[in-house]
């Protein structure tokens, strides 16, 4: 089976890619875990994110954003110290502040969804990249969602960030047209 030239030999990593990535998730809850851990990776690769997931979701209360957005200076020094998570000061007083902006999205808004898939019409972006290194680390769009999401108070959403986010995410279908997920 053909898959994506990124994807390694790993159970953990084949499953993420032939079942997660570039699949369109519209669940407020899950699209908050996607863009924290989509700001913790950054400067670093997904897989190594990807291998602390599991433990990213007990130590944050599984991306419950009511419950991050309260998290004081005791919790975040208990995250600093844990080995299972990428223990970065910034990134996660990050995951702190945007759970508190995106309270105000969904209190503005009414739905996280809405408002982030508002950036790609409601439906995905279907590109078809013959190889891997044709596909873009930004676009005009990931660009326009980054600043608003900066404007409203978030942090680590770059656009590169954030492009990666809409290919995690299903905004933008990024498998390589000889890949299987291609369909």
């Amino acid at each position: 089976m053909k898959r994506c030239d990124w994807v390694n030999e790993d159970p953990l990593y084949i499953d993420y890619h032939d079942n997660e990535w570039g699949v369109p998730e519209y669940n407020d809850q899950k699209l908050f875990e996607l863009i924290i851990l989509e700001g913790a990776q950054a400067g670093l690769s997904w897989y190594t994110v990807l291998k602390k997931r599991e433990h990213y979701r007990v130590v944050f209360d599984h991306f419950d954003p009511e419950k991050v957005a309260k998290y004081d200076n005791k919790k975040k020094e208990e995250l600093l110290q844990d080995p299972g998570i990428i223990r970065n000061k910034l990134k996660v007083q990050a995951a702190i502040t945007n759970a508190k902006f995106y309270l105000d999205i969904i209190e503005e808004e009414g739905s996280f969804s809405d408002y982030i898939w508002s950036f790609v019409d409601g439906k995905p972006i279907k590109n078809s990249w013959e190889n891997i290194k044709d596909v873009p680390a930004t676009t005009e769009i990931s660009d326009k969602m980054s600043k608003a999401l900066k404007k409203k108070g978030f942090k680590f959403v770059g656009p590169t960030i954030c492009y990666a986010f809409m290919q995690a995410s299903g905004m933008v279908n990024d498998h390589v047209t000889s890949c299987f997920c291609y369909k």
